[in-house]
Parts: C-alpha cells; structure tokens; sequence
C-alpha cells in the first residue's frame, strides 16, 4: 500500500523567506501593526495568501500579550444563580468576540485564590463571582488579578470595579411583606457564613429590627443549597415562626419540600419567601414569593465593566446600569473605583398569606 503524503505546515518563516522580509516583520503584517511600510506590507499579505499560510491563533495572542479569554470563578455552579451571572458575562463577552473560561471552587474559600490566580494567567482578566474568601486577602490578592471585576463583593483595590445586589433592600421588602399580611414572629434561615451577600441581608434585617419593635425575628444558621433548606425544616418549626424568609430560592425549596412532608400546609400554616426569582421559584407548589434579582443583568454588566478595564477607558464612581423590565437600579453617591448596583424588585405568589387564625 502506498503510502500517503504527509501534508506540512506552512509556518511563518516560509512566507518570510518568499517575501524576502524578516520573521517580525510578517508578524507585524499578521497582527494588522500600521508600521510597516505598505507596499511591503502589501508584499506580505500576498505571499501569506499564496502560500495559503494560516497564523496560529495561540501564537498570535501570545505574541500580542492577549488570549481573548476572561476567566470567571463561582463558588456553585450548581447554582441556578451562577449559572445566570455566567450566562450574562458569557453572553455579553461573546459579543465582543471574547470566550469565558469557568472555575468552581465549591464553596471552598481556600480554592478561590488558587482558582482566581489560575484563571489569570491564562485570560486577560478575571471575573470573581461572589467570592467567599476573607476582606483582607481578597485585598492582598486583587493587585495580582488586575483586571479584575467582583460581583456581590466590593473591595478598596484600586482599578477593581463591582456588579453590587441591594440584598439588604431586598429582604427588608419581604419582611415588610409578610408584616403586612399580619405575620408578627418571623425567622431567617440564614446562607454561608462567609457569604458577603448574607451579610448584606442580615444588615437589612437588623434595619428592620429596629424599625419594627414589635416583631419577633429569629436568625437560624444555615446554608445555601436545596439541601440545606430541606435539613432547616426542625429549626423552624421550632422557631415558632409563621413567616419565614429564606437565604435564596433554592434553599425556600428544600424548606418547601420538607414542610410538605411534615403535613405542613404553605401558605396555611406558615409562609416562606425566597430570594432571586431563579426560573423555578414559579413553578413550585405553591409558586413562590420572592426576591427577584435581574441576575443575567448583573453578568452583563460584569463583562461591561472588565471591557473597560480591558480598553483603559474604566473610570471611578458610580454607576447605575438599566436592569430588566420591573427592576430598579440605584448608584450610591460616592464611590472608587466604580459600582453598579442593582435592587431586587417583591414578586409576590401563592407560598405567602396570612397567619393561622392561632397564631405560631
């Protein structure tokens, strides 16, 4: 059998040696560098089509110092939440002819930095999605990353641009909620520790407290996943509480599920409320009451952010970026470098009403 011809590659050096140019300067030509004399330039480019030499994209990024790639690092990706901050930045980037490359550290804070520097240096930025790590090494480790962009997560690092969610806003809006329906003993159950968006909800939480003296509100220690919210079940029916507000929609779910179970009636016995508004929350019986976050949003704006740092055309302050139909975005008065913050709009369904006639 006869063998087939091996077909090689044109390289760089053959369409060199045909123009009788150097190696740089058919690099220039390739990379569109406006130095080059034009009717060598000229030279070039019909050499490279003769030869029909094809530049290698890695080498070409390399050689321009870019890859056209952005990392972004989530702490779930199992999270319908993240997965819509993902689809917004992946979307957007795409636009502009860039790719997303995704790490997951599994809410394990000591993966992030090793994730986040991972990611950095195989894309020309990094998006971090809500990290959990700590304020002072999420400072120490921000000059590295540059650009970068938080989302849920602020930091002083010079040149580090946020995507904010008014969480406190939000669930201050679901409390008042359920105040209204009558509901006078509430109960939080409450997400990671390390989750600087719980944070923010507790901080609303407290400014309810002291605006509404009269209302008993419990903080139960929790998590963030459907699981989490199924195993929560034993702390509030203990708590007393007829109106519980959950750390997200997923974790509403699984409290959903078990209460069920239990021959717990919702909205007739107790009314839980969620956060986000994921696509599900609408579905679940009864739908859910909720938070709902114009997240797709939110990874839009991240990816508008990171262009600017990629452009060097970021500035500082703030900024209030559109949100979908029915969402509201506020700009704080000062703040450097920029943040956009989006505020949660109450959707109300079927999972909340007033309390049983007997109180809990």
């Amino acid at each position: 059998m006869a063998k087939r011809a091996r077909t090689t590659r044109v390289g760089i050096s053959d369409v060199a040696t045909k123009a009788g140019v150097s190696l740089a300067t058919v690099s220039r030509v390739m990379n569109g560098n406006l130095s080059v004399d034009p009717q060598i330039a000229k030279r070039v480019r019909a050499t490279a089509a003769e030869l029909k030499y094809l530049p290698n994209p890695t080498g070409r990024n390399l050689a321009r110092g870019k890859t056209d790639t952005i990392g972004v690092v989530v702490p779930d990706l199992g999270n319908p939440t993240f997965q819509a901050v993902l689809r917004g930045v992946s979307r957007a980037a795409a636009q502009d002819g860039y790719r997303v490359l995704i790490a997951d550290s599994s809410e394990v804070s000591s993966e992030e930095a090793i994730l986040a520097g991972e990611a950095r240096r195989r894309c020309d930025g990094v998006v971090l999605c809500a990290p959990r790590m700590g304020a002072a090494e999420l400072e120490e480790l921000a000059p590295s990353l540059h650009p970068m962009v938080l989302v849920n997560r602020a930091t002083n690092a010079t040149g580090s641009p946020s995507v904010m969610v008014d969480y406190g806003k939000g669930i201050q809006d679901l409390a008042a909620h359920l105040v209204e329906l009558g509901h006078t003993r509430l109960a939080y159950v409450a997400g990671p520790a390390s989750s600087a968006s719980h944070g923010l909800r507790l901080a609303g939480l407290e400014t309810f407290k002291r605006s509404h003296p009269g209302i008993e509100l419990k903080v139960l220690p929790n998590g963030s996943t459907f699981e989490d919210g199924y195993n929560s079940a034993d702390a509030v029916v203990a708590s007393g509480a007829s109106g519980i507000m959950a750390f997200n929609d997923l974790t509403a779910m699984g409290l959903l599920s078990s209460l069920n179970e239990r021959g717990i009636r919702v909205p007739a016995d107790m009314s839980v409320t969620g956060f986000d508004d994921i696509p599900f929350a609408r579905y679940t019986t009864p739908a859910l009451t909720t938070a709902a976050v114009p997240i797709v949003d939110v990874g839009e704006q991240a990816w508008r952010q990171m262009r600017e740092l990629l452009n060097g055309t970021a500035g500082g302050g703030t900024s209030a970026t559109p949100g979908q139909a029915g969402s509201e975005v506020a700009a704080g008065t000062t703040a450097a470098p920029t943040t956009s913050i989006f505020t949660p709009t109450l959707v109300v369904r079927g999972s909340t009403a007033a309390p049983p006639a007997t109180g809990r």
